[in-house]
């Protein structure tokens, strides 16, 4: 297949950490409900691709999220393979508890921004969602395990609109000041531009959280997640978020459609001369793959322009 060439660009950085999120953000809000062995065999060839970092599932309540309700199976049917970290998600003590019956190393918890979408996904105000965080993160802290914290609606939010910065800087920080050892900033519904991203960014290092402690999780609503995630790298950013096949978006805002295609952003950071570990062509045909198992084609321009 063909591929980028590459050209450097100064001030980025020399490797990228892809923390890919197709098996979990990905397919929980896609229609099709796909059996165990589907979803196991999707982990698994994206590993054989070379991605690292594959969010597995979520210990949500299948009431809520019921295309994961099968997350013990899919545990139990994975074959875990060396150098590979397979986080899941957890809401709340009791999805830690599963988590960690089936030795799990590593989780994340999802938190918000805004008032409203913490009202609306976890029932609760900012506040009270910290305070349920706050014996997950210690917890799974005291056991060893590393923690991600989601910070969702960081760049608009559909029913509150903007989002000052100054708001997004002070739950983030509460939630690193938890415990959590990494801090993923969403543009949830796509609204971010690079500008934003930059300031955002710089507001965070003003705090005294720099980008190592960071993430950024673009959407690409409105076709902005490469330039986004572009900026972040300039800010010295080094994990990104990305969905296979451009997989997913957010179940609980319906503005929020499209992940960032992990193909689009390694085509990018390998014509920047950015390591990414990625092997394009296979994660373009697992990502075809996947897509004939859903019955519709990838939203990833390079998935299309390379399997056309």
């Amino acid at each position: 297949m063909p591929s980028p060439q590459q050209v450097r660009m100064p001030g980025l950085p020399e490797q990228v950490t892809i923390y890919e999120v197709g098996a979990r953000d990905g397919l929980q809000n896609e229609q099709t409900t796909l059996p165990v062995e589907i979803k196991a065999e999707f982990i698994g060839r994206l590993a054989e691709a070379g991605l690292r970092v594959i969010e597995a599932t979520s210990f949500v309540h299948p009431k809520w999220v019921p295309q994961l309700a099968d997350a013990d199976e899919l545990l139990d049917a994975l074959t875990f393979v060396d150098g590979v970290r397979y986080p899941v998600l957890v809401p709340n003590e009791r999805g830690l508890e599963r988590a960690l019956a089936k030795d799990v190393r590593e989780i994340a918890v999802f938190g918000s921004a805004t008032e409203t979408f913490a009202r609306r996904n976890l029932n609760r105000t900012v506040a009270e969602s910290i305070a349920m965080f706050a014996p997950v993160v210690a917890r799974a802290r005291a056991e060893g395990l590393a923690v991600r914290g989601y910070l969702s609606m960081c760049f608009g939010d559909p029913w509150e609109g903007e989002v000052p910065i100054a708001q997004v800087v002070a739950v983030g920080s509460e939630l690193l000041g938890l415990g959590c050892t990494e801090l993923s900033l969403g543009d949830t519904i796509g609204v971010g531009t690079p500008g934003h991203v930059t300031a955002l960014l710089a507001a965070f290092a003003d705090a005294g959280v720099g980008p190592d402690r960071l993430a950024g999780h673009f959407h690409d609503t409105y076709g902005q997640a490469l330039a986004n995630a572009l900026a972040a790298l300039q800010a010295g950013i080094t994990t990104l978020d990305a969905s296979a096949g451009g997989l997913g978006g957010c179940p609980y805002a319906k503005s929020a459609t499209g992940n960032l295609a992990t193909e689009d952003l390694v085509w990018m950071l390998h014509g920047l001369g950015v390591r990414t570990g990625v092997d394009l062509d296979k994660l373009v045909e697992t990502s075809v793959w996947m897509a004939a198992q859903l019955g519709r084609p990838s939203s990833s321009n390079v998935v299309r322009a390379l399997s056309s």
